[in-house]
């Protein structure tokens, strides 16, 4: 196993809950396209990323593509940042890039009238259950326009490799320089999360 594995099981799937936002990109004859959209994860009985769920405009090209050509490529990135030699008293320390990566091969199916769902659980997971949080009701009849002009999806993941590169392989006086010059940061607690 890499060093730059993560380190748990569930690893993966608290990423992309705290990352949300998914590249997602296919590729056929006409070339490539990208869409950055929120999406969730369902997991199976042992935390690992299985499925990957969100919504498509229905005016975005992706939605004719992925009919034609399901297969693509979903990647999360974050937290991530230069490090640099002036954060550690080593004097031989080379500069280096700290980061947080998962990528997924996947097969999108469109699933139109799921679109609710959908819409509800990604509010859910974003906005929390807590009094005063933002619900569709707020937002009244529109809410149906809204749906109207989304068409759900679920993507099957086919295959993953994630890569979480946050200084395991500093020396601990290092990683210590790093994180105080990170001071608290989202990529510091991560950095803290795969050290622990």
């Amino acid at each position: 196993m890499s060093r730059f594995a993560p380190r748990r099981s569930g690893d993966v799937a608290r990423m992309v809950r705290q990352e949300v936002l998914g590249l997602v990109t296919t590729h056929d004859c006409g070339g490539f396209i990208s869409t950055p959209l929120p999406l969730f994860a369902e997991l199976d009985e042992a935390g690992e990323v299985r499925m990957l769920v969100g919504h498509f405009a229905k005016a975005n090209p992706h939605v004719a593509r992925v009919v034609a050509t399901p297969r693509a490529h979903v990647s999360f990135f974050g937290p991530h940042a230069y490090i640099s030699p002036s954060m550690v008293s080593k004097t031989d320390w080379g500069p280096t890039w700290n980061y947080r990566l998962a990528q997924f091969e996947v097969d999108i199916m469109l699933e139109p009238g799921n679109e609710d769902r959908v819409i509800r659980t990604l509010a859910t997971l974003l906005e929390g259950t807590e009094e005063g949080g933002w619900t569709v009701e707020r937002m009244g009849p529109r809410y149906a326009d809204l749906v109207a002009h989304v068409v759900a999806f679920r993507a099957k993941v086919v295959r993953s490799s994630t890569r979480f590169k946050l200084g395991q392989d500093e020396s601990m006086t290092s990683f210590q320089e790093i994180l105080a010059a990170l001071g608290d940061t989202p990529l510091s607690r991560a950095m803290r999360e795969q050290r622990d």
